[in-house]
């Protein structure tokens, strides 16, 4: 008998944004595992640090239908969202080979009707998706009114504090200080306005595997809805 999802509602920091839980998020995991497991990764552009596959339109909207009045509601928005994108996701990339900006926390977009969802299918998995915000602004979300200082206060930070070092960041720094983490779990996913400063959380001993049995295998999928 397949479990029926179990949906909660975070919110982390100051800003009190909310991030929905659903664990059991898809009805037939193991076969929908395996399909990503088959899938051909290579490189993307842009920074993400791995290799992905694109998902098909029909599965993933297959799985947001029973949850789109949810995300609806949760995030304030006209209707259920539009689906933009969703791949299958591996992180590949070793600390040392991190470029600047893959050391930070990022954003995905400045719209508050932007949707990141993040579904986790490894099986054994230590990492998790952490939630941080800026120290010297105080910002957790960058809107589009806040792009411009957020990016003026980041260049005066590293004239301060110099570059990050060359790793995932996973806790506090100089520069941010993380406000929150969900930890990954088979079959879990997280929705969250994608203006939130977020990473994926990778502690020390995080495998950076490209076969999809053994690496971090997520669904990076993203919406966008009106408000």
């Amino acid at each position: 008998m397949v479990a029926p999802p179990q949906i909660r509602i975070e919110t982390f920091g100051r800003e009190r944004q909310p991030v929905i839980v659903v664990d059991d998020f898809v009805p037939a995991f193991e076969a929908f595992r395996a399909q990503a497991q088959a899938a051909t990764f290579r490189p993307m552009p842009g920074h993400y640090p791995g290799i992905r596959a694109p998902v098909a339109r029909e599965t993933v909207e297959g799985f947001l239908a029973p949850v789109g009045a949810l995300i609806a509601e949760t995030f304030g928005l006209s209707g259920p969202p539009d689906l933009i994108e969703s791949f299958y996701s591996i992180v590949t990339t070793a600390p040392q080979r991190l470029t600047p900006i893959q050391r930070l926390p990022h954003f995905d977009g400045l719209e508050a009707g932007r949707i990141a969802i993040v579904h986790f299918l490894s099986e054994t998995d230590p990492c998790g998706t952490a939630f941080y915000r800026h120290r010297a602004t105080g910002f957790e979300t960058i809107t589009a009114a806040r792009h411009r200082g957020y990016d003026a206060a980041l260049h005066a930070d590293v004239a301060t504090h110099g570059l990050p070092e060359a790793r995932y960041i996973s806790g506090d720094t100089a520069m941010f200080e993380r406000i929150g983490r969900v930890a990954a779990r088979p079959n879990r996913a997280l929705f969250y306005r994608g203006h939130l400063l977020h990473c994926a959380d990778l502690p020390e001993g995080t495998e950076f595997s490209p076969d999809p049995r053994q690496g971090r295998l997520t669904v990076n999928t993203f919406l966008l809805g009106r408000a």
